[in-house]
């Protein structure tokens, strides 16, 4: 299988740059982002990102702000949200925005790992299914089904 292309998303750069380093070690892709508006840059350069690590509390646009427009923008893509400031309603907003889960700061590297394998599985089954929909349909265009 393909490594899995993860987007860190978070304000602080120590735990940016400890988290790349622990998770680039457990055989993943890494880039990395400080802000929501940079996050969505490189959703663009990155097309094939299967998940994204959200900080929810960050200055300027925050994480449930970023993981709606991720969710509008790039559908496929799998959000994890990660805080150190959990409150009940931000976890209930991010996963009624469709984050994929939701893990307290700081959270075990092997929990993260889990989820963060969970939610690529998750959207490669979804491109699956729809490379699988888009070949019926062509074959059926062309009356070969």
């Amino acid at each position: 299988m393909i490594k899995p292309l993860i987007l860190l998303v978070d304000d602080e750069a120590p735990f940016v740059e400890t988290m790349s380093k622990r998770l680039s070690k457990r055989d993943l892709n890494i880039i990395t982002a400080f802000s929501g508006e940079e996050a969505l840059e490189r959703l663009n350069n990155h097309r094939n990102t299967d998940v994204v690590i959200l900080d929810v509390k960050m200055p300027g646009m925050n994480g449930i702000e970023t993981l709606a427009k991720i969710r509008d923008q790039f559908p496929l893509t799998e959000v994890i949200m990660l805080t150190g400031h959990a409150t009940v309603e931000s976890a209930i907003e991010g996963m009624k925005l469709g984050a994929f889960d939701y893990l307290m700061k700081p959270c075990e590297i092997e929990q993260l790992m889990t989820k963060v394998q969970e939610a690529a599985r998750k959207k490669r089954d979804h491109e699956e299914k729809i490379r699988e929909a888009r070949v019926r349909e062509a074959l059926s265009v062309h009356g070969l089904e």
